[in-house]
């Protein structure tokens, strides 16, 4: 169980930590549309490309980067997310809308005034 408040928020550093942590980021059909329209892409080659069924076999999830430890296969170098404008509202969630656990000590996020 987490310590902060509900009404604790968190301003992204844009470390990249959460986009190396092992799991499932979940897409919706409209990131998906969204994804591969910002990658020039159809949706199917993005599909067969791009994503996996999720662990729980319920939706697809992005995968990760071949030979990683967990990294979202978008991570470009330490920070850089390759799809940020259209990033799925998972990773757009972060801190302030899901967390896992550990995760204070991998994130940078700041704690601004509620």
């Amino acid at each position: 169980m987490s310590n902060e408040t509900p009404s604790t928020r968190y301003l992204c550093q844009r470390c990249g930590n959460c986009c190396r942590w092992p799991g499932d980021v979940r897409i919706t059909d409209e990131e998906v549309t969204a994804i591969a329209g910002f990658l020039n892409m159809s949706e199917a080659a993005f599909t067969e490309t791009y994503t996996r069924l999720n662990a729980n076999r319920t939706g697809l999830s992005i995968i990760d980067r071949p030979g990683g430890q967990g990294e979202c296969v978008f991570l470009e170098g330490l920070n850089v997310c390759r799809i940020q404008p259209v990033k799925p509202f998972q990773c757009q969630g972060f801190p302030n809308d899901w967390q896992f656990p550990g995760w204070r000590e991998k994130c940078e996020a700041i704690e601004v005034p509620a």
